[in-house]
């Protein structure tokens, strides 16, 4: 039987540098020490999801951090594969992390699965500040193991 306890990975998609770092910077200001694994690209984050040994669909419950905004695919593209029909994954919780506030695609989002939608603040400390509230979010929230499915 696994470990109740199994901490769970959070997987950051996020082609902006400056941007993961301040989410990375404020999720750990809110008290969240759980293993983040920061992906730039769609192709190697998917990689890590269903391939890698200690990625989710082998290895225990994540939760994905998703810009939508990315050099070589749609977020949208990578939700639909999460929350697909068979997947592996369809019940790993996903924030949309973006800067995207087009009220058609935030429902679009919602439809495909995704869990939370964030609008990235312009503001550092708006944006500072959204990003603390998730950390406090992360901190309660219970995720579902992949293997239970």
């Amino acid at each position: 039987m696994p470990d109740q306890q199994q901490s769970v990975n959070i997987v950051m998609i996020e082609d902006d540098e400056g941007h993961a770092r301040l989410i990375e910077k404020n999720i750990r200001r809110a008290g969240i020490s759980n293993a983040i694994h920061h992906f730039t690209d769609g192709t190697s984050a998917l990689d890590f999801l269903y391939d890698a040994e200690e990625g989710p669909a082998r290895n225990g419950p994540a939760l994905v951090l998703l810009d939508l905004n990315l050099p070589d695919m749609s977020g949208t593209d990578i939700l639909a594969r999460l929350k697909g029909e068979g997947s592996a994954l369809r019940r790993t919780p996903v924030v949309v992390l973006t800067t995207t506030d087009d009220k058609v695609e935030i429902q679009r989002c919602y439809d495909l699965g995704c869990n939370v939608y964030i609008t990235k603040p312009v503001n550092y400390e708006n944006f500072a500040d959204a990003i603390r509230q998730l950390g406090l979010f992360l901190s309660v929230i219970q995720v579902p193991d992949p293997d239970q499915a």
